[in-house]
């Protein structure tokens, strides 16, 4: 029996129009892309492009480049696939029953029967062994790293069951990448590092709370927290504070990795990736409406340029 909101073909409610996955992915593969979220490929980017602030701080701080730097780059971009694929799947695993109650997520393989919990399981073991392959061509610092990053990731799904910020769970996974993409580059961590991975939290509060606005109300029914639920009508103050904080803690980690002689078109340039990202993400503030659905996922979609604007200004910053 088909699930409510369930397309044709065993479609996602929520995918994106035209994907690549229901035009030509064979159909045996289609129901566990999907539980992988390879139906939408711009939240991809939310978890790649800290990895790539991380790369672009580390080369700027110690002004050393080399091949296996575009090694990290491209393993990076792999692997947060990949891994972005194997946390959807651990999620849907554990929020089937939740997921089977939200008109948004009803229509998603488990809830809708296109896969079994047992097969999700397998799917989700295959995903992991092909990251921990690249991971395992890193440094020693980057593997302890990668290896930690699965703590915040499996903790995640339950986080909305205890606490009001399960955003901020969400943040400390999606983020890690900052971390691990400087250690693989440096051999170690750097303070500015650690600065850079708390303004990526702080933009994932902002993001991800407009995205929770969608669930509302199913999630108030079914008991599921959100900081949408808590912050309610005073949104758009702490959005606010999301965005001044993304920005300040950004530039404190742009601020640490500029050597000592940088020019000053380096400087310049690194300092206006914060500025320029922050500028976008009070558009977004302006734009956002907890009553529109569609332009709520629109403002959420848009944080993949987001993400990417500080690498047109840091990427220079390492040629000058």
């Amino acid at each position: 029996m088909q699930a409510s909101g369930m397309k044709p073909d065993g479609q996602v409610a929520d995918a994106d129009i035209g994907n690549w996955v229901d035009r030509f992915a064979p159909h045996w593969s289609r129901p566990y892309l999907r539980l992988s979220r390879a139906d939408r490929l711009a939240p991809v980017f939310l978890l790649l492009v800290p990895c790539w602030w991380g790369l672009a701080l580390a080369i700027l701080h110690d002004g050393q480049f080399g091949g296996h730097d575009i090694w990290i780059a491209l393993g990076c971009a792999i692997g947060s696939v990949l891994m972005r694929g194997a946390g959807c799947t651990w999620n849907d695993i554990n929020d089937r029953h939740f997921d089977a109650q939200v008109e948004r997520t009803r229509s998603r393989p488990i809830p809708s029967g296109q896969v079994g919990v047992r097969g999700a399981l397998a799917w989700l073991v295959l995903q992991c062994l092909v990251s921990l392959g690249i991971l395992l061509s890193f440094n020693t610092a980057a593997i302890g790293l990668g290896v930690l990053s699965l703590l915040p990731v499996a903790v995640y799904p339950f986080a909305k069951r205890f606490t009001w910020w399960p955003q901020v769970f969400l943040g400390l996974a999606f983020n890690w990448g900052a971390l691990l993409a400087w250690a693989a580059h440096s051999g170690g961590l750097g303070w500015p590092a650690v600065a850079l991975y708390l303004a990526g939290i702080a933009w994932t509060l902002f993001y991800d709370t407009i995205y929770a606005h969608q669930d509302t109300e199913d999630d108030a029914l079914i008991g599921v927290k959100s900081t949408a639920r808590l912050f309610a009508d005073d949104t758009p103050r702490w959005l606010a504070l999301f965005l001044g904080l993304t920005v300040a803690l950004f530039a404190v980690a742009v601020l640490g990795a500029l050597p000592e002689g940088a020019s000053r078109a380096a400087q310049a340039l690194a300092l206006l990736a914060p500025l320029a990202m922050g500028a976008h993400l009070f558009w977004q503030l302006r734009q956002f409406d907890a009553d529109d659905g569609p332009g709520l996922l629109r403002i959420f979609r848009s944080n993949r340029e987001a993400g990417l604007i500080p690498l047109l200004f840091l990427l220079p910053a390492l040629l000058v």
